[in-house]
């Protein structure tokens, strides 16, 4: 009977080694191939010229992104067809990379004669990132699906103040983390790294200075992990009368992870090797090639996150 034990033993550990065996080695497979992104770039109200196709050829973010890719092992898929938005497309990807803007799920309006994304393939995203796929919101990503019934729906405000909606918001706004509010005139001001430790961002000054359309933002989620912070002392413009507050970040939805940044409005910043730095610290770890802590720091990094800017003149 010792010696039947001893056997049994003796196979079970070789089981177990035979197991981490394939496992590592899976694990080293998925590192060593490319990471397969999908680049989606429906514009519904507004197309930005850094994801405008003209004559057919590739937009300006896609080839910035094709280079990218060549130089870090992403493998790329373009599109900006609503209709491929399906859970059997998704499953072809490790990670989801949404520049859109506007209602995408509407026809109404479609500037880019783009077929919408249909409500199941809405779905089909949540889902597919709840199950463990990751995702990349880029700039004009937070200016979609606003809170309301209608497409035409967009700034939100009471007498006197904007109007925060909170567990409230349009399950877009949760899940991405925030929520558009609006833009001034494009300017140059400060971003802050405040999370240094973040794969990726080592090598990120802690403090840049550079010109861009940057977004007032809303309705942060609790559990953020704030990655950049817009400083806005200075800054022209109603929109910018506030706290410092995020501008990239990263979040879990389910077991997926979601990153969002709101810089990429420019051909200049595509091409600048911090908001690349940006954008690939983001695939990286949402696409699983990295770790981090996500300990939320939004209070701490962004104490006056929730204050609002004053309301412009034009806002009826």
């Amino acid at each position: 009977m010792p010696r039947l034990q001893f056997l049994c033993s003796r196979l079970l550990a070789a089981f177990l080694l035979m197991t981490a065996f394939f496992s590592a080695a899976r694990a080293s497979d998925a590192a060593a191939r490319p990471l397969r992104v999908l680049f989606f770039s429906k514009s519904a109200n507004f197309e930005h010229s850094v994801v405008k196709r003209v004559n057919g050829q590739p937009s300006w973010a896609e080839q910035v992104l094709g280079e990218l890719g060549r130089k870090r092992g992403y493998e790329f898929t373009f599109t900006k067809d609503g209709t491929q938005i399906t859970p059997e497309f998704l499953e072809k990807f490790d990670v989801l990379f949404f520049y859109t803007c506007g209602f995408f799920t509407s026809a109404v309006p479609n500037v880019d004669g783009q077929p919408p994304v249909t409500e199941a393939g809405l779905q089909a995203v949540y889902a597919a990132v709840a199950a463990g796929k990751g995702f990349v919101g880029c700039h004009s990503t937070a200016d979609c699906l606003h809170t309301g019934e209608q497409p035409q729906v967009k700034f939100q405000f009471e007498p006197g103040r904007w109007v925060t909606h909170g567990e409230k918001s349009h399950p877009w706004v949760r899940f991405l983390g925030g929520e558009f509010i609006r833009h001034g005139k494009q300017q140059a001001t400060a971003i802050r790294v405040v999370a240094p430790d973040f794969p990726g961002l080592q090598a990120l000054p802690a403090t840049t200075r550079f010109a861009e359309e940057w977004y007032s933002l809303k309705d942060f989620a609790p559990d953020l992990h704030v990655l950049q912070v817009q400083e806005t002392a200075g800054m022209e413009g109603l929109e910018y009368q506030r706290a410092a507050y995020p501008c990239t970040w990263a979040r879990m939805h389910g077991q997926g992870r979601v990153f969002y940044t709101s810089l990429g409005h420019r051909e200049d910043v595509w091409a600048s090797e911090y908001f690349q730095a940006t954008i690939a610290a983001g695939i990286d770890w949402a696409g699983r090639r990295t770790a981090a802590d996500l300990t939320p720091n939004l209070a701490r990094v962004a104490p006056g996150h929730a204050e609002l800017p004053p309301l412009p003149p034009d806002a009826k």
